[in-house]
């Protein structure tokens, strides 16, 4: 069992994540409250092609859609 300093508790409490570090493997962790993760685990878990449809119509305009003529400037409009 590991006990959580205030400022990781605060920041959990928050729906924040806290970072942390395996002192023997210095593996990196991201600790978060557990609904949270049911969430997330939920989301990753699901069947990516279930996505498939909104991504069709997200791009549905393609080379075409409004702002393109910027994309295709982006080298000469760069800061």
């Amino acid at each position: 069992m590991i006990e959580l300093t205030r400022d990781q508790r605060r920041l959990l409490e928050s729906g924040g994540a806290v970072d942390v570090t395996d002192d023997t493997t210095e593996l990196p962790y991201v600790l978060i409250r557990k609904d949270i993760f049911d969430r997330v685990k939920g989301i990753l878990e699901d069947d990516p092609r279930e996505a498939y449809p909104a991504v069709d119509r997200a791009f549905a305009e393609g080379w075409d859609a409004p702002g393109m003529d910027e994309y295709d400037r982006y080298e000469e409009l760069r800061p």
